[in-house]
């Protein structure tokens, strides 16, 4: 499935750390970055949560909720958030239901071997539920910065 800004965002409930449970119900009346991710500790995956946690005071300051997503599970979730310090939740998404309806489980292709996996991407919620923007294939550089200037003139 392709989102579209402007659309509804798809509705989903995940078990996050620090035992939250994340529903975008939950979530209404604030904007939302989902920053969705192939994998714990791994080296683009880590600048990117580092990157986030920086900008996290300004995101706060700018009323948006930071959450990031992968198929990895709770436990995996936890060692990540405490090894680099992360304080924002880190949600399981292990069996990919969300992770399809937000169309960013996909094919991929590494060394010539094909295989399911995480297209780096992330998504702006408005205050309503609705997509305000859409980065799909992240680049991490510089990322995190042009999701809060985005997130600030919302």
């Amino acid at each position: 499935m392709t989102l579209t800004t402007g659309a509804p965002a798809p509705s989903f409930s995940l078990p996050a750390t620090d035992g939250r449970q994340i529903s975008l119900d939950g979530l209404k009346g604030r904007k939302v970055v989902l920053y969705f991710y192939p994998k714990d500790d791994t080296s683009g995956c880590t600048l990117e949560a580092q990157a986030f946690q920086s900008l996290r005071k300004d995101f706060e300051a700018a009323d948006t909720e930071i959450i990031g997503i992968s198929p990895d599970s709770l436990k995996s979730h936890d060692k990540f958030r405490a090894k680099y310090g992360l304080d924002f939740p880190l949600a399981s998404d292990e069996g990919k239901d969300m992770l399809e309806a937000y169309g960013v489980w996909v094919e991929k292709s590494m060394y010539g071997r094909k295989y399911m996996g995480v297209e780096r991407t992330t998504i702006l919620i408005d205050r309503d539920g609705t997509i305000a923007r859409i980065w799909p294939k992240v680049k991490v550089p510089g990322h995190a910065e042009e999701v809060l200037e985005a997130a600030r003139a919302l």
